[in-house]
């Protein structure tokens, strides 16, 4: 039997926990290869920088109001303050410099009319405005000084509400909007519009915003 001692050279490894070679590891280290380690260690910081790099868009759920509890009422007439405006654009190529007006249907599918509702505590009238365009049609864009106010009766509960109109030029039309399913929306002509709204305010309110749109831009 040769009892020559032998010498055996271990080839370093190029890990973190090199120092360790030529010395007994401690229990954590033999549990876990280096390398193995090493790498996870690695795979675990990218993926926190990358994370923390990545940009996730915000997607925005829209829902409509429901209730009355914030309710605005007239000191007139006893009834509600309704807001709305008439969402329209200015034509370009055939027929340039034209008015057109998005009317919306009930809720029922039926009629022609502009986007409005209730004026609540919580918001300012042109606010109120604004959401309802975005609910009931869907569309937003840059408000105008007030077109009027008028009284009308309520064809439901037979009470005088207070409306009022504003001009909004429509900057961006959304492809989901609230009441996407129970309302249709369509772009029509001014021509269009005062002979199928049977809302005379509304048609009123439209008369108006031609009689600026003939006037200077800065009037609208």
């Amino acid at each position: 039997m040769d009892t020559t001692p032998h010498h055996t050279t271990r080839s370093p490894i190029n890990t973190p926990d090199a120092h360790l070679h030529g010395r007994k590891p401690t229990a954590a280290a033999s549990c876990n290869h280096p390398s193995i380690s090493h790498h996870l260690l690695l795979l675990v910081v990218a993926t926190k920088r990358a994370s923390s790099q990545l940009k996730i868009p915000r997607m925005a759920v829209l829902v409509a109001r429901q209730g009355r509890e914030l309710q605005r009422y007239s000191a007139s007439t006893g009834g509600r303050i309704v807001v709305g405006c008439i969402p329209y654009r200015v034509r370009e190529g055939e027929g340039e410099g034209e008015l057109e007006v998005l009317v919306i249907s009930s809720q029922k599918g039926h009629g022609m009319m502009f986007p409005k509702g209730g004026w609540e505590l919580d918001e300012s009238m042109d606010d109120a405005a604004r959401r309802e365009a975005l609910e009931e049609a869907g569309v937003s864009g840059d408000m105008g000084k007030v077109l009027g106010c008028w009284h009308y009766q309520s064809r439901r509960y037979q009470t005088t509400y207070e409306g009022i109109m504003y001009p909004l030029r429509v900057t961006h039309e959304l492809q989901q909007w609230p009441e996407m399913a129970s309302r249709n929306r369509t772009w029509a002509t001014v021509q269009q519009v005062m002979e199928g709204c049977q809302h005379c305010w509304m048609r009123e309110a439209l008369e108006e915003l031609v009689s600026r749109h003939a006037k200077p831009q800065s009037a609208l």
